[in-house]
């Protein structure tokens, strides 16, 4: 359905404009905008990168990727009218002075730029240094930042000091693309939009919440990378924090920026460090090894293609975190990700409290607590575990477990789920930031973060093997176990 609401017009740069991120996301993102009207008509896109290339060679790049992407299939005219938009500038992102011929293309265009900085962080401030030098740097212009910011806090105040020479707080968009998420994004209205969860939501009505982010995927050829982050640093730094933080913060004042980073800031800020005295009761790390998944072999971490033999980074990361404040004091959150199990799948899984007094047992002798899931991917939507009679006329009354499952895609059957780097793309675009990271988030969640990548520095212990198509190591399951709880599978 075509979208009346037309944006401002704006030039947006894609630095890496060749790269996966763009190939996968960024380019089908903006087709899809384009597609139902967001884009302004007038709107250019330039792809910025190191290899020299035609303009038709790059909007050939361009469809062949579209075509690989959009899942709906490409419509001719939104194709034509999206592929007219198209410019190509090749540039050497190290070097100052080539800065001018990108100077040159941009002349006489829309005053709002948006850089889109598809690159490694560690080149950030080489772009935006040859930005100012060549005088593309105004109080108009956005920059976006693609995460992982950095590797530790203080390579992270590196690159954003490098940013924030020639870019305000303002003008900075950091990309978590899990808060473009619809069933992410949903958080905020189950939480302050229903009295029934609003009025229930604390250490007096929670007994526990599991958030899993399963990736079934290994490192998929990006080994140098991988190895340098690690799961914890690659996942739960970034993602898994910023649903945890929308997860346990206060009413916001307003849905304004500022008001919601706020709060998510303060559920940070009061994690419990995790340091070396409380390590190994609070955390698990492992690495996979050879294994089984859908059907087949697949090699262990140490096996794959370019693999250093001797490499101690984890793949999979499993922490009971607690919150430090009134309302969730006692109330432990267990997260988990990794990489190589059984099948993508992430989801937040809320588990209230038992019932005081069980008046049916009869029918059932141990009543199951009230189970809230939140599916994030895939089948997006909301599920509420439940009691229910089962019908008929017995004289004993006879309940049993019911599921309330309200799927996005049975709800919304005329509705496509937006790509979570759509919505970005369109809240850069309209300058808005409630959907990106503010730089004292990602500088609190750091030091956390960090804390724990010490600790198990210090313990010089190589992490827990579990193998490939599996759940994770074994000591992760006896790290909720100790609590007498268990994992949702």
């Amino acid at each position: 359905m075509k979208n009346t609401e037309q944006q401002s017009a704006s030039e947006i740069v894609l630095f890496g404009a060749l790269g996966d991120l763009s190939r996968r996301k960024l380019l089908p993102a903006l087709y899809q905008l384009d597609n139902v009207g967001l884009l302004n008509d007038e709107s250019r896109i330039l792809g910025v990168a190191r290899q020299e290339q035609s303009l038709e060679e790059f909007t050939a790049f361009v469809v062949e990727n579209l075509e690989s992407f959009v899942k709906e299939g490409l419509n001719k005219e939104t194709l034509d009218r999206f592929t007219a938009r198209l410019v190509y500038q090749q540039l050497d992102f190290k070097e100052t002075d080539s800065y001018s011929a990108l100077a040159d293309t941009l002349a006489g265009g829309h005053e709002t730029r948006i850089y889109y900085f598809s690159t490694p962080p560690a080149i950030y401030g080489d772009i935006t240094d040859g930005l100012k030098n060549a005088g593309l740097v105004t109080d108009a212009d956005r920059v976006v930042m693609e995460k992982p910011i950095g590797h530790c806090l203080e390579s992270s105040k590196v690159i954003n000091d490098q940013v924030s020479r020639y870019f305000k707080e303002n003008q900075i968009y950091r990309i978590d693309h899990y808060l473009g998420k619809e069933t992410v994004l949903n958080l905020l209205v189950l939480r302050f939009a229903n009295s029934l969860f609003t009025t229930n939501w604390d250490r007096n009505c929670i007994d526990h919440v599991q958030i899993t982010v399963a990736e079934s995927v290994g490192i998929e050829g990006r080994w140098g990378f991988y190895d340098e982050a690690g799961q914890m640093r690659d996942m739960v730094q970034n993602h898994l924090l910023q649903i945890l933080s929308l997860l346990a913060m206060e009413p916001p004042a307003d849905l304004s920026a500022d008001s919601i980073r706020d709060e998510k800031l303060k559920v940070i800020k009061a994690l419990v460090p995790i340091n070396r005295h409380n390590i190994k009761d609070t955390t698990v790390r492992g690495q996979y090894t050879d294994g089984f998944l859908n059907g087949g072999p697949v090699p262990g971490y140490l096996n794959e293609e370019g693999a250093n033999k001797a490499s101690n980074t984890e793949t999979f990361v499993a922490i009971k975190a607690e919150i430090d404040n009134w309302r969730w004091s006692g109330v432990p959150f267990y997260l988990r990700t990794g990489k190589r199990m059984p099948a993508k799948h992430s989801e937040i899984v809320v588990h209230f409290k038992p019932q005081p007094h069980n008046i049916f047992k009869e029918s059932f002798a141990e009543l199951p607590c009230n189970k809230l899931t939140i599916r994030l991917q895939p089948d997006e939507g909301v599920e509420l575990q439940m009691m229910n009679k089962i019908p008929g006329i017995a004289s004993q009354l006879n309940i049993h477990e019911n599921k309330l499952d309200l799927s996005f895609s049975d709800i919304y059957q005329d509705q496509r789920v937006i790509d979570a780097y759509e919505r970005l793309m369109l809240e850069v675009i309209n300058g808005n930031q409630s959907l990106f990271v503010r730089r004292d988030e990602v500088e609190a969640a750091w030091t956390w973060a960090d804390g724990i990548i010490e600790a198990w520095q210090s313990t010089n212990e190589a992490p827990k093997p579990y193998a490939a198509g599996s759940w994770g190591p074994v000591s992760s399951i006896s790290l909720i176990a100790r609590d007498d709880r268990q994992w949702v599978e």
